[in-house]
């Protein structure tokens, strides 16, 4: 019996590290998306910034899809940079629960 949870749970585990990964793009938020337009005149990452600061999130534009991200904190300090995006994506609340996100070329 023990053998088999450990062989589910062990199956389980692979089946989740399987579903990691990578996306590439720009840090952006929920409600301005790929444009930037509430505040014009002002440096997308101003606007980004400002618009956190009301309802929306910290997103990835990815150049088709926002995605919504997990991790809010490390996302502030790379408003409107490019960034690699690791994590388990879910296509159906367009939200990716981030592992590890770095600044990208």
């Amino acid at each position: 019996m023990k053998v088999i949870c450990l062989t589910i749970v062990l199956g389980g585990l692979l089946s989740a590290a399987g579903m990691l990964q990578t996306v590439t793009g720009v840090i952006t938020d929920t409600m301005c998306g790929a444009k930037h337009t509430m505040m014009k005149g002002q440096p997308d990452d101003e606007c980004i910034r400002m618009c956190v600061k009301g309802t929306a999130e910290f997103a990835l534009y990815d150049g088709k899809n926002v995605w919504k991200l997990s991790d809010q904190k490390v996302a502030a300090k790379f408003a409107a940079k490019k960034v690699k995006v690791t994590g388990a994506a879910d296509p159906k609340t367009m939200t990716i629960k981030t592992v590890s996100m770095e600044a990208s070329e």
